[in-house]
């Protein structure tokens, strides 16, 4: 279809990265512009909003030099499109899906809908194969399943750059490595986080089955709102045409956030909870829902959102919306990061709902779920007992108290604190009842005999810095 190279002059207004047409009620929603000013230089826009009265368009660029007088408006796309292909594996776009990499463009297959197509709930199929991310306590006690929404909360200063590229470098679907991809979409970077993930991806070759795409701090604010947006559209063009299992990636959902405010109160919209819009809920489950599995095809999209929580607050409404939208959340921890426990993952406030579906026997381990419960457990009681030597010394605790105190050290320093090593399933489980062997088997209330009879006393000869359990 052609469109109509119509143009709009009656700009009444301008702010911040808003621009306001009167006149201009036949534009439709979410359709992209050319905003064209008085020196001939053109801005790309989206229509975000359209009345009798007037449009309000988002601009992509800044705004300074844009005269009331001399500005107009042309219609370039009914919608905000991304051109897709199987070539974007490898490459690295800006946040508006332009080649950052020094590579020419890429020859589309399709123009897709940035918005995506909504999954029909009756044609989503159960979530239920492990991905494995080569990090202990995801997999062994917060488990990805494939399809799933599993978010991890950080906070300002904690590693969750580094944990992101770690998890982009050694996720797999077992069994189904050559038809695993990681779409890699980041918000808000500053020049040395660019520089970062760039070198990371090259470096580790991860690159070779990546999409990224890279918003930085100093584009403009709309760019932020789109990025999210072409990252799950290359996605689903991946799984569900071409058949790849998709890790999503995004980070930092709390840049996001902040744009979608400075947006709001650009247009003069009430504000809700802490300034954030009112929908804000309903803008980020447009992007979570995005995930999942569908009947019939053999691809799907997982998504690991990543977002800082302001001042660590869990009840902060970034955070607090999204622990609603999406199935738990993998909790980075500061105290843990303070002791220099790396990735600093607590295992107690974290949460996977769908892991029980993807677990157990044929599919992990049949004792993946008891091992995770009873490390649970065992470091729940180490962590009161610390409590309770700060106050009493630890004269006044019983043998098996003092094991306990002990698993808890050994848990954060070889479990959790596993470095940059890639652990397969196995590996992981074999630490775990290293550790777990040091136990009495008495204490051990959560694992059958049977596993115990098998397991119990498994030696690991070589942990991370050359240390022994």
């Amino acid at each position: 279809m052609t469109l109509l190279q119509k143009e709009y002059n009656d700009v009444s207004y301008i702010s911040g990265p808003l621009l306001f047409v009167n006149a201009a009620s036949d534009l439709a929603y979410n359709a992209i512009v050319n905003i064209k000013d008085g020196s001939g230089r053109i801005r790309g826009g989206q229509v975000i909003e359209v009345s009798d009265e007037h449009a309000v368009i988002q601009i992509f660029e800044d705004t300074r030099g844009l005269d009331l007088a001399t500005a107009s408006v042309s219609l370039v796309e009914d919608v905000a499109r991304l051109g897709v292909s199987k070539d974007m594996i490898g490459r690295r776009f800006d946040g508006l899906g332009r080649p950052i990499d020094g590579l020419p463009n890429v020859i589309a297959d399709k123009r897709l809908s940035i918005n995506g197509q909504a999954m029909n709930p009756a044609s989503r199929a159960k979530p239920e194969e492990f991905i494995q991310t080569g990090i202990s306590t995801i997999d062994i006690n917060t488990s990805l399943i494939r399809g799933q929404k599993l978010p991890i909360f950080s906070g300002s200063g904690l590693p969750h750059n580094e944990l992101a590229a770690q998890i982009a470098r050694q996720a797999k679907v077992p069994g189904h490595e050559g038809d695993f991809a990681v779409v890699f979409a980041a918000m808000g970077l500053t020049q040395r986080e660019v520089s970062f993930f760039t070198q990371e991806f090259e470096r580790t070759g991860a690159l070779a089955r990546s999409v990224l795409f890279l918003n930085k701090a100093d584009d403009p604010t709309v760019e932020r709102i789109l990025t999210p947006r072409m990252a799950l559209t290359t996605a689903e063009y991946l799984a569900f045409e071409h058949g790849y299992h998709v890790l999503v990636i995004l980070t930092d959902l709390t840049n996001y956030c902040e744009a979608l405010r400075e947006i709001g109160g650009a247009r003069e919209e009430i504000p809700g909870r802490r300034g954030f819009p009112g929908y804000m809920y309903t803008d980020l489950a447009s992007l979570y829902e995005r995930a999942g599995v569908i009947q019939g095809k053999p691809g799907s999209v997982t998504q690991i959102p990543i977002l800082s929580m302001p001042d660590d607050d869990i009840t902060h409404p970034i955070p607090d919306l999204t622990g609603y939208i999406t199935e738990g959340q993998i909790v980075v921890d500061r105290t843990l990061n303070s002791k220099g426990v790396f990735p600093p993952i607590n295992p107690l406030p974290s949460l996977s709902r769908l892991m029980g579906n993807g677990i157990g026997k044929g599919k992990t381990r049949a004792d993946h779920k008891n091992v995770s419960d009873q490390l649970f457990a065992a470091y729940a009681n180490g962590l009161d007992l610390r409590k309770l030597v700060a106050i009493t010394g630890e004269d006044a605790l019983t043998e098996n108290d003092k094991l306990f105190l002990r698993f808890a050290d050994d848990f954060e320093n070889y479990f959790i604190g596993q470095g940059g090593q890639d652990r397969s399933i196995e590996d992981s489980m074999t630490v775990a009842w290293g550790i777990l062997s040091k136990l009495p088997q008495s204490q051990l209330t959560r694992i059958g005999k049977d596993a115990i009879d098998k397991y119990y006393g498994t030696k690991v000869d070589e942990m991370w810095k050359g240390n022994r359990i």
